[in-house]
């Protein structure tokens, strides 16, 4: 009997045994899943080529911006950073900029980055076949010091002129490599092209040899989706690990804890311009009366779903100018009526909305505010325009009495703001000249605060004069897996994918 329960002991402590192996395997198994390193994103446009310097198209920065590097970065919160400069100083004067290099930078064909590679780079961006060359036609002297250390030198004094450095047009490129960036590009960036796909995928890869710190991700794979239906099923099936996000799918994703959303307002703004030249609006009366029969949340509603921000002059809330005027010229449909009555359009008129009709959101815009202007006695007649028209029409000859549109901008606020210029040549001015001398004095004053204050000037008498009424800053949206950490949304059209990574 004794020999029979050590035998059943025996076996009952095999079992144990072999049950806790099988736990600690399993637990062994499960510590070692590898950490995912492959990010599939969904873009809906094609990238006009991999040329830095040879497009204005923002669906190709967004993919360049991981192959190429730049001088100067420009961080999520709108501050200048470091890349392939480590440093800078700029003149007493402001005229010059000298950059010092690092020296660890090599292109992905293996060779050293050195001033030379920056000096051909910068004169290829001034070249003629460059679409940003105007851009940089202040610069008239670019000098290589030595290897590590270059100068330039503007012609006017631009009190801006690092924040143009960060754009993605501005990439070191290698001049032996230059005649076939489009389809072969050759950068210093974190990632390398792998293949690309025309109209179907582009794939990237980590570069093994990249400066700064190694990127968790291995290869980045853009996938083109034009439908937005079809992209946001793919992304629901976890095909799709990103996509970029509208405001009517938010309701699909929002409140499911398998997703992230990440917002933030875009470096843009959408208005309603006003054709000062005609004689019912040239009355500043009658253009705040406008305004504020508007209520721009229902603006916002029904052409973004809520996600936008009120705005009530040309710079978007992010900017680190932007100075809150929508009190200003706040919703008041009976203070509307009174202005009419006192400009002497007691009983309304009409006029005419031109809508370009490729552009959803101006379209929903502006029928909502043909609705709410009726209210206060103005007949509006919408005219949807092909973007071709609406470019050689309204923006080119400035045939049109109002149009609601949107303009993206820069890192610097004067360049948002110059279009008001009683001499410019855009499609919208204020020709009263009100901040002609404020733009000029902005442009001369090195002092950071000082400058902040001449905008905030320049911001509130745009909001009381109206050239234009100020609509909304759109949202940029982009839903993420649960599982993707370290996406940010940038001032400029770009991805950078240098931070992200997967928990697990």
């Amino acid at each position: 009997m004794k020999k029979i329960i050590s035998i059943i002991l025996a076996a009952a402590m095999l079992f144990v045994m072999t049950s806790c192996s099988n736990q600690q395997n399993n637990s062994n198994q499960q510590a070692e899943k590898p950490v995912k390193t492959s990010l599939t994103m969904g873009y809906t446009t094609e990238p006009e080529g991999l040329d830095p310097q040879r497009t204005a198209a923002a669906s190709t920065f967004s993919v360049t911006n991981n192959i190429y590097d730049t001088l100067v970065g420009v961080t999520s919160d709108w501050q200048i950073i470091p890349r392939l400069a480590k440093e800078w100083t700029i003149s007493e004067d402001g005229m010059e900029i000298s950059f010092v290099l690092r020296d660890d930078v090599y292109f992905h064909n293996g060779r050293q980055m050195t001033a030379k590679d920056v000096e051909f780079s910068f004169n290829r961006l001034k070249d003629a076949e460059s679409p940003k060359a105007k851009d940089y036609a202040n610069i008239v002297k670019i000098e290589a010091i030595d290897n590590l250390n270059i100068k330039f030198t503007t012609e006017t004094l631009d009190v801006e002129l690092l924040k143009r450095f960060a754009y993605p047009w501005t990439a070191v490129v290698p001049e032996e490599a230059a005649d076939s960036l489009k389809t072969a590009p050759v950068g210093t960036g974190a990632f390398k092209l792998k293949e690309w796909t025309p109209q179907q995928n582009l794939i990237l890869e980590r570069n093994e040899k990249y400066y700064g710190e190694a990127p968790s991700l291995e290869t980045v794979k853009f996938v083109l989706i034009p439908d937005a239906t079809t992209m946001m099923a793919s992304f629901q099936v976890g095909d799709l690990d990103i996509i970029p996000l509208t405001g009517d799918q938010v309701t699909l994703i929002e409140g499911n804890a398998e997703y992230q959303i990440i917002s933030q307002p875009m470096n843009a703004v959408q208005i309603m311009s006003l054709n000062t030249d005609n004689e019912i609006l040239s009355n500043q009366k009658v253009r705040q009366a406008m305004a504020m029969a508007i209520n721009k949340d229902e603006v916002i509603e029904a052409s973004m779903f809520g996600y936008g921000d009120k705005i009530g002059s040309h710079l978007p809330p992010t900017s680190p100018d932007y100075y809150d005027t929508n009190d200003l010229t706040p919703y008041n449909p009976e203070k509307a009526k009174e202005l009419l009555k006192e400009a002497g359009y007691e009983n309304g008129f009409d006029i005419t909305l031109t809508l370009p009709k490729n552009y959803q959101l101006h379209v929903d815009a502006g029928q909502v505010i043909a609705d709410q202007l009726s209210k206060i006695g103005i007949n509006v007649k919408i005219e949807l325009v092909e973007w071709g028209t609406w470019l050689s029409d309204v923006y080119g000859a400035k045939k049109f009495d109002m149009t609601v549109v949107g303009h993206t901008g820069r890192l610097d606020s004067y360049a948002f703001l110059a279009r008001y210029k009683s001499d410019s040549n855009d499609y919208i001015s204020l020709k009263t000249g009100e901040v002609d001398q404020l733009l000029a004095d902005a442009m001369k004053e090195l002092d950071e605060n000082k400058r902040k204050e001449i905008y905030k000037e320049i911001q509130v008498i745009l909001a009381e004069q109206l050239p234009a009424v100020y609509l909304q800053t759109p949202r940029t949206m982009l839903a993420l897996q649960k599982n993707v950490e370290g996406m940010e949304i940038f001032p400029i059209d770009v991805y950078d994918f240098r931070g992200v990574s997967f928990t697990e």
